[in-house]
């Protein structure tokens, strides 16, 4: 029988996202401006780069979204569900969902990290015992080497074959478009100036198909990157955390514009009264310890949250809800510095001559912000709602630190390094766990970065005879 679906809200925001984007798209198909101005941001390999990963992440998160609560029985013709909903991502990634391990054990290792006791014929036992997951189907520990050998080279292999056949048929298609024979666009392939450089799309999804053919080859019979103290895997949590740190930036993102793009426009244009009253807002608003006051909102909301536990049928859709309102806060709290910017900016602005001639043609305040302030600092907020997005990923360890992040039972880089703070005391360091959250959060960072670069240089107004030219 069919599953029964489970939409949470951070499912609407993904597929808002999804919408948003698919819109935006055909728009910039329309618009030969706009196509300019992206034509110039896709010139740069280091932005293509950032942007394939940036859809890798996307679609991770997309997998992740779907969520459902399968059938485990049926009485009187009526399906009984699970009490747990699971989303697409776990069933692909199997028993890596599951806890199965005690307690921590290391990358691709086969016994636990520490002595467990047991009792052994009545008597007390302090030794290592073999994992669950982890080289269960060795049938000797001597043939572990040889067998993480022949299944990495498996791996390889198989990514390497993938990825010239990726880059076989990509050139071969282009060489047709473009009416080239098959070995002139290979000569050109990383010469070219005034092309698109696909090569580096190319690159990046080789090396993604690599990885994931090493670690499909490698994660059915390890723990790739190992498990935590209450043995889960790692890997797992880190591919898991993706879609938390995705929501929570966009959400936050999209919460924080409305407030800073109106009110910091409208406090340089109208000035007055009106900027008077804005700057108070968010001077006061900045004069709050943001932690304190996300704090408080937070706890509040979970007050609400166990004051009725009838409201939800799964604890996901309890964990979803904090996730959802916890985004929203951080969007509230946090437009105060974007509305500032751009209120200094709209002051500059509004005392250029074309400002003054709209005015004398009888233009109406609204329809000249709309026409000609907005477009001229529109580079301003691609740049800060980009950065803004990566240090709210960033922002979210924080809180997590500090007990106000998400729920336990929600999979995030801060509950990562929450978790595994205290890890780095001891003897032997327990360092696997950090190292997943840190390499997931600094390549999703960086690529954010790299490309919002890129989008800030090429929406600059300043910058049209330049883009010109590489049109």
């Amino acid at each position: 029988m069919m599953p029964k679906f489970v939409l949470l809200p951070t499912d609407i925001v993904i597929v808002v996202l999804l919408a948003a984007l698919t819109f935006y798209l055909i728009h910039v198909a329309r618009s030969e401006e706009l196509k300019a101005r992206w034509r110039y941001v896709v010139s740069s390999g280091a932005s293509l780069c950032s942007l394939s990963l940036l859809c890798f992440f996307l679609l991770l998160s997309v997998v992740d979204s779907v969520h459902f609560r399968p059938v485990i029985d049926v009485q009187a013709g009526r399906p009984i569900y699970d009490v747990k909903a699971y989303s697409l991502l776990d069933k692909a990634l199997g028993k890596a969902s599951s806890a199965e391990e005690k307690s921590y054990s290391m990358p691709l290792a086969t016994q636990t990290f520490e002595k467990i006791s047991r009792f052994e014929d009545g008597k007390p036992v302090r030794d290592y015992e073999p994992l669950k997951a982890g080289g269960a189907h060795l049938k000797n520990n001597a043939d572990w080497a040889e067998d993480i050998i022949v299944k990495s080279a498996c791996g390889l292999g198989a990514g390497l074959v993938l990825s010239a056949l990726l880059w076989f048929l990509t050139v071969g298609l282009i060489a047709r478009y473009k009416d080239r024979s098959f070995k002139g666009e290979v000569r050109t392939l990383f010469k070219r100036r005034d092309e698109v450089p696909y090569e580096a799309v190319l690159t990046t999804c080789s090396v993604l198909i690599v990885l994931g053919c090493l670690i499909g080859a490698l994660w059915p019979y390890y723990h790739v990157m190992g498990t935590d103290q209450t043995g889960n895997d790692v890997l797992y949590q880190a591919f898991k955390s993706v879609r938390t740190a995705l929501v929570i930036g966009t959400l936050a993102t999209l919460t924080t514009l409305p407030f800073a793009v109106v009110l910091g426009i409208c406090a340089g244009f109208f000035k007055g009264w009106v900027d008077d009253l804005i700057q108070y807002l968010y001077t006061t608003l900045s004069s709050i310890p943001s932690v304190l006051l996300i704090a408080a909102s937070v706890l509040m909301i979970q007050v609400f949250i166990d004051s009725h536990p009838g409201m939800y049928a799964t604890g996901i859709e309890r964990a979803d809800l904090r996730l959802f309102m916890l985004s929203i806060i951080i969007g509230l709290t946090g437009w105060a510095t974007l509305a500032r910017l751009l209120r200094a900016e709209t002051l500059k602005i509004s005392q250029l001559d074309y400002i003054q001639a709209a005015r004398a043609f009888g233009l109406g305040p609204f329809k000249i912000m709309k026409r000609h302030v907005l477009p001229n600092v529109i580079h301003i907020i691609l740049i800060v709602a980009v950065l803004d997005f990566s240090g709210i990923v960033l922002y979210e360890a924080v809180l997590s630190y500090v007990g106000v992040g998400v729920d336990p039972t929600t999979h995030s880089f801060g509950s990562m390094i929450n978790a595994g703070r205290l890890e780095l005391s001891r003897t032997p360091v327990v360092w696997w766990n950090l190292c997943a959250a840190f390499t997931f959060m600094l390549t999703l960072v960086l690529s954010a970065n790299l490309f919002a670069s890129a989008v800030r240089e090429a929406f600059d107004p300043r910058l049209v005879l330049k883009i010109g030219r590489k049109k």
